[in-house]
């Protein structure tokens, strides 16, 4: 697309200079033709030489300007080829990013890069509900001191200056008079100018939607007054349309990743998702790793007496204690039936002691719950790289638990 365009430009640039030096030169053999015979020599040598003069300078003026032109034209060719290459590499790389977060870095790295007065810039989510604003992402801004400010939408000059529809890209050449009509107090005003590595003097805002729907903010800001100009509101209009097209094919292919790792009643890693996780798995030798194998007692009789439902409802609250129990300090994992994985952190004794809690914490909970006390089994076995040996060993350990407790009751 883009030689193309440059090829048309050339073509054009060609009839131009044709015309530029056909004309001037009609003219002045029309000119010598009628004039000469009735003028002196000297005088007609005089004036055809200042007729070229004034020519040549005309020209010079002329290619001068048109070269200015054509350099703004191919600068506009190669920002949009840069933006096109950012939006098929978001798009196609989109299911590589770690998080949403890291997403959006991405993403607004590459819209400060492509506009040329940009020199920071934030992305900011909206709250679908509450309409609060927060900061997911940041170039040459702290992003930790930004997230200190309670801000609302109403609050943005996005909204303000749109009539609240947030719609349109909007520029604001000078924001000294924006922060004198801003409902924010003078301390988190304050925060604002202290988070940037220079003053903003002039911003750039363009709203990103999906499906309709306002998703968040992308502001571009400079430390220099009028730094941006409607061409790049074209240029971030465009950018922030196809970004919009990326998030939500990023959001479809995280949520297929969930299908695929997840199970769907307790939202845990299956079988599948946790052999994945297993790899990313970072031990710590003075604590060492331990898988936990846990099983419902009985799980049977649930779905004997109250249903599949009594049984789900078993499964979904054992699966909430152990979210709770362990919050983000290990792999837990729903292996179907009434089978329950740990990849977790030591020592031995301090898992013992969760598992402990767990039981007990469980045993309430299901009380609370009005359903039959749910009772575990469980089993550890040192996390050596492998988690299907370490688990052969937990289930052995467990078995030959269960099969002690029967012979102590008989």
């Amino acid at each position: 697309m883009f030689n193309n365009n440059n090829k048309i430009t050339d073509q054009f640039d060609l009839k131009f200079h044709i015309a530029l030096l056909g004309t001037p030169l009609l003219l002045l053999i029309l000119y010598w033709s009628t004039f000469f015979n009735g003028i002196s020599k000297y005088q007609s040598i005089l004036t055809l030489s200042l007729v070229c003069i004034i020519y040549i300078l005309g020209y010079s003026l002329s290619y001068y300007f048109h070269q200015g032109r054509l350099s703004r034209a191919n600068q506009h060719l190669h920002q949009m080829h840069h933006i096109n290459d950012i939006s098929l590499e978001l798009i196609n790389f989109s299911n590589q990013y770690e998080n949403e977060a890291s997403f959006l870095n991405a993403l607004l790295k590459k819209a400060v890069t492509c506009i040329d007065g940009a020199e920071m810039g934030t992305i900011i989510k909206v709250d679908p509900i509450t309409q609060n604003l927060l900061f997911e992402s940041s170039v040459g801004i702290d992003l930790n001191t930004l997230r200190q400010i309670d801000f609302h939408l109403e609050q943005s000059f996005e909204y303000r200056l749109t009539n609240g529809h947030c719609d349109r890209v909007v520029i604001v050449d000078d924001m000294t008079h924006i922060n004198e009509n801003s409902t924010l107090n003078k301390e988190k005003q304050l925060l604002l100018q202290k988070a940037a590595i220079m003053p903003i003097y002039s911003t750039l805002s363009s709203p990103i939607r999906i499906d309709g729907k306002l998703y968040g903010l992308l502001n571009l800001d400079s430390g220099s007054l009028n730094a941006f100009n409607q061409y790049d509101c074209h240029l971030v209009k465009l950018l922030t349309h196809e970004a919009a097209h990326a998030i939500n094919l990023y959001h479809k292919t995280k949520g297929i990743q969930k299908l695929t790792y997840r199970d769907q009643l307790t939202k845990l890693y299956n079988q599948y998702g946790f052999e994945k996780a297993c790899q990313q798995w970072k031990a710590k030798p003075h604590f060492g790793s331990y898988l936990l194998l846990i099983k419902i007692n009985n799980l049977h009789l649930y779905n004997k007496n109250g249903g599949y439902q009594a049984g789900n409802k078993a499964i979904h609250l054992l699966s909430y204690h152990l979210q709770k129990q362990w919050l983000n300090e290990a792999i837990i994992a729903y292996f179907g039936g009434n089978e329950f994985i740990i990849l977790c952190h030591g020592p031995k004794e301090h898992t013992q002691n969760q598992l402990k809690q767990l039981q007990s914490n469980i045993q309430k909970a299901s009380i609370s719950a009005d359903i039959r006390p749910i009772k575990i089994h469980y089993s550890s076995s040192h996390y050596l790289d492998d988690w299907n040996i370490s688990y052969q060993h937990a289930l052995q350990a467990l078995k030959a638990d269960l099969k002690t407790m029967s012979a102590q009751r008989v």
